[in-house]
């Protein structure tokens, strides 16, 4: 696993981006990164196995007889 951004860190990644950022964003940025990338992570565990694409399913066309 990596080691999580760091408020500098983001605030160099997000200037050669062309986004400076200001002095007080920093910290919450590098925050919601971190954020998105444990859950990145821990979608890429997941095994999905035979679940079918999403523009497979098409909504009021369920079984609203099924067992749950």
């Amino acid at each position: 696993m990596t080691s999580e951004l760091t408020p500098q860190e983001a605030a160099r990644g997000a200037l050669r981006a062309g986004l400076p950022l200001g002095d007080d964003r920093h910290e919450g940025v590098a925050a919601t990164a971190n954020h998105i990338h444990s859950v990145i992570v821990t979608l890429r565990e997941l095994d999905f196995g035979d679940t079918p694409p999403a523009f497979t399913y098409r909504a009021g066309q369920e079984n609203v007889d099924a067992t749950v």
